[in-house]
C-alpha cells in the first residue's frame, strides 16, 4: 500500500509541475506580447514613396543634388523626383500644389508663397554668390567697375552681348534687379539676348557668343572646363545668393505628399546634410560651392 501511495503522490506532483510550467509560459507570452505590438507601432512604412522636388537648375547643374538625392533616399525610404525648372517655375508649381517640396533662391519671390500659407516649414539652407562672367579680354571693361550696377552700365554702354537666362528663374530675377539698380532697360536691345534656358545651357550660349552673363558660382565652377568664360565681377553684397527650402501645405492641397515633403525639409537642415553641403566641391575645385546656413 505504501508503494502505491508513493506512486500516486509522484504522479500528482508531476502533474502539478507540468501545470505550473504551462501557466508560467502563458504568463511570459502575455507579458511579451505588448513588446511586439510596440515594435510594430515604431515601424512606420512609407505609404507614398514619391516626393516631388521643384527646384532651381543650379542645384542640379552644380552636381549637388546628385550627391544629396541618394543620401535622402537611403535615410528615409522615399524616392525623390527632381524637377529642375528655375525658381519662378518651381514657385508656381508650389502655388498650384504640383510639387511636394521646393528648394529655391529668390527670397523676395518666395515670401508671398509663405505669407499665403502655401509654403510651410520655410527654412534657410545655404548660400553662395552670383558672379558676372564673360570673355577673358573683357571688351566692356567691367573688371574696373566699382559696383555691379556700374558693371551693368558698362556692358550696356559698350553694346557688348549679354546673354540672359530669360526664364523667370532666381538668377534671372537677380539679373533684372541689377539692371533696375543700374537704371537700364535691356529688353529689346540688340546686344541683349534671352536664352530661355537653364544655367548650364546659358553659360554655353554666352561662351559661344563670347558675351557676358550672370551665373551662380557653383554652376560656373562645375562647367568651367567646358566654357571659355572668366569671372569678371564678384564680391558685391548685391550678388549674395540665398537658398531656402519649404514644403507645400497639405491643408491647401490634399494630394501633396506632406510627410515626404517635410522629410526632405528635415533632411536638408540636418547636421549631417549641412556638413555634406559645406564640403561639396572642395575636393574638386579647392573651395566649397555652397556654404551651409541652417540654424543661422
Amino acid at each position: 500500500m505504501e508503494v502505491v501511495n508513493v506512486k500516486k503522490r509522484a504522479t500528482i506532483l508531476i502533474a502539478l509541475l507540468v501545470t505550473l510550467s504551462m501557466l508560467v509560459f502563458a504568463g511570459c507570452a502575455k507579458q511579451e506580447a505588448p513588446k511586439d505590438e510596440v515594435k510594430k507601432e515604431e515601424v512606420k512604412p512609407v505609404t507614398n514613396q514619391d516626393v516631388i522636388l521643384a527646384t532651381t537648375t543650379s542645384t542640379q547643374d552644380s552636381g549637388l543634388l546628385d550627391v544629396l538625392q541618394p543620401e535622402f533616399e537611403k535615410q528615409t525610404g522615399y524616392k525623390l523626383k527632381i524637377i529642375a525648372v528655375g525658381t519662378g517655375a518651381a514657385l508656381k508649381m508650389g502655388e498650384k500644389g504640383e510639387a511636394d517640396v521646393l528648394l529655391v533662391h529668390a527670397p523676395k519671390s518666395e515670401q508671398p508663397l509663405v505669407d499665403s500659407g502655401v509654403g510651410i516649414n520655410y527654412s534657410l539652407v545655404m548660400h553662395n554668390d552670383f558672379i558676372i562672367v564673360g570673355p577673358e579680354n573683357d571688351p566692356a571693361g567691367i573688371k574696373d567697375a566699382q559696383t555691379t550696377a556700374d558693371a551693368m552700365k558698362k556692358i550696356a554702354d559698350k553694346g557688348t552681348v549679354f546673354v540672359s537666362r530669360g526664364d523667370d528663374s532666381g538668377t534671372h530675377k537677380k539679373e533684372l534687379d541689377l539692371w533696375k539698380e543700374a537704371t537700364i532697360e535691356p529688353k529689346g536691345q540688340k546686344w541683349y539676348q534671352e536664352a530661355g534656358s537653364g544655367m548650364g545651357a546659358t553659360l554655353n550660349i554666352a561662351s559661344e557668343k563670347q558675351g557676358y552673363t550672370l551665373t551662380d558660382r557653383a554652376t560656373y565652377l562645375a562647367q568651367k572646363d567646358k566654357v571659355k568664360l572668366a569671372i569678371l565681377k564678384q564680391g558685391d553684397k548685391s550678388l549674395l545668393n540665398i537658398y531656402h527650402v519649404m514644403n507645400v501645405n497639405p491643408e491647401k492641397f490634399d494630394k501633396v505628399n506632406a510627410e515626404g515633403g517635410k522629410a526632405f525639409v528635415d533632411f536638408m537642415v540636418s547636421k549631417e546634410t549641412q556638413e555634406i553641403i559645406g564640403k561639396f566641391g572642395v575636393d574638386k575645385y579647392g573651395e566649397p560651392l555652397f556654404f551651409a546656413d541652417a540654424g543661422k
